[in-house]
């Protein structure tokens, strides 16, 4: 008897940022194109075509080593607005199949079909709908992979790139998993694969053969989580609600930077980026993070959480201003701000006795807060660059770093 359709669904735009570019470009059809930095900026590859990647070219590599590997390369810059426009036509594809979306990127998100196929059919007649309405909607092309669980489901959109779809059911899990390589488990990185295959543990079959306390004992809690993989248990449910942990960018210099007045600015000139951000998103930070990395490549972080959620520039960059202080002094390569322990906007701050909100340096204040949106809709309506403070007119991406933003 065939096993029940799988219920949960991965899909993974191929090449998302490439694509969007190659599909806004057709001229570059067939050719390696990657988005990312320039090289004389010490940028980084963001994205890559498959064209590309046959070069050996992949994301995240330093784009002077991608050019140098494919002379050929076009390089583009990213465009995150226009990324994520065309996301929210993708997540909007989705939703009209299912409530139940959990987006990972701008370019992935788990689904769960239970409940939808009185509707739409099955979850594999679903998942191929959602495939030809995006490329309908979009002209991208997605991977997509069906399963009973999460990891599996992941796995098995990975599995066939690109324009990839691939259904997992419950009675072919092992004929699925046990040839693979043992590194395609979750959480299995370089050095775990290392100790396995120090085991004798090459394959994700030789690993779910071993029994289960020999490899919590070799390995701790996360043992169990592998083991549990390798037999394709994962409890984990689509979780709609989704809430991002941290939200943040960062900038490699084209050179050193040592003055700190220049680094002060360039924070400030963050803050407000990742201030915009949060507000966009809905959303509010307590724990604020400062990440520098000096010419030797020696990083360090500083943090500092305070008492009251913010997303106003002026208040992130307060704290930012003294975490940098507290750097030693020397010349930086990389900087950035980070924002964590998000809450949603809605959630009311808690009060002190009598009803009176406790007074700090970075509690907002109702009229900064209505300016903010007021600044907000101004930059929605007419572009980011509309207003900016008076210490940061004529500065943005004046430096020619590698800037992005990071969740």
């Amino acid at each position: 008897m065939k096993a029940e359709s799988p219920e949960i669904l991965h899909v993974d735009m191929d090449a998302f940022y490439a694509s969007v570019e190659t599909r806004d470009r057709p001229e570059l059809a067939g050719k390696p194109v990657c988005v990312g930095g320039r090289a004389e900026g010490r940028g980084v590859i963001a994205a890559a075509s498959y064209a590309a990647r046959e070069f050996g070219v992949h994301s995240a590599m330093p784009t002077q080593r991608a050019q140098a590997l494919c002379p050929g390369l076009v390089l583009l810059p990213p465009d995150f607005e226009k990324y994520t426009e065309v996301s929210r036509k993708i997540m909007s594809i989705f939703r009209n199949y299912t409530p139940i979306v959990e987006p990972l990127s701008l370019d992935e998100a788990f689904l769960d079909t239970s409940g939808s196929e009185r509707l739409f059919g099955d979850s594999i007649e679903i998942a191929r709908s959602i495939k030809r309405d995006i490329l309908k909607e979009t002209g991208l092309i997605a991977s997509i992979g069906v399963a009973p669980s999460k990891f599996l489901a992941k796995l098995a959109s990975d599995l066939d790139k690109p324009d990839g779809f691939r259904v997992i059911r419950s009675d072919e899990i092992r004929d699925v998993l046990d040839p693979l390589s043992v590194s395609k488990i979750f959480g299995v990185g370089p050095r775990t694969a290392k100790r396995l295959e120090s085991l004798g543990v090459l394959t994700v079959g030789d690993l779910a053969s071993r029994r289960r306390d020999q490899v919590l004992r070799e390995f701790g809690a996360s043992g169990a989580w592998i083991h549990d993989l390798a037999h394709g248990i994962d409890p984990r449910r689509v979780s709609p609600r989704r809430v991002e942990k941290s939200h943040g960018m960062e900038r490699t210099f084209p050179e050193d930077i040592a003055d700190r007045e220049e680094l002060k600015l360039l924070l400030y000139e963050f803050c407000e980026e990742v201030s915009y951000d949060l507000r966009h998103r809905g959303l509010r930070g307590r724990t604020i993070t400062l990440k520098a990395r000096f010419s030797s490549f020696k990083t360090v972080t500083r943090s500092r959480t305070v008492d009251f959620p913010v997303n106003l520039g002026k208040r992130i960059y307060a704290v930012a201003r003294d975490l940098l202080a507290k750097v030693p002094e020397g010349p930086l390569r990389l900087l950035g701000i980070q924002v964590s322990n998000l809450e949603d906007v809605r959630t009311p701050v808690q009060t002190a006795l009598f009803g009176e909100v406790m007074a700090e340096a970075t509690q907002e204040s109702p009229r900064e807060q209505r300016a903010s949106s007021a600044l907000d809709q101004l930059r929605k309506k007419y572009g980011r660059g509309t207003v900016v403070p008076a210490s940061l007119l004529g500065r943005q991406g004046a430096r020619g770093g590698e800037a992005g933003p990071g969740t």
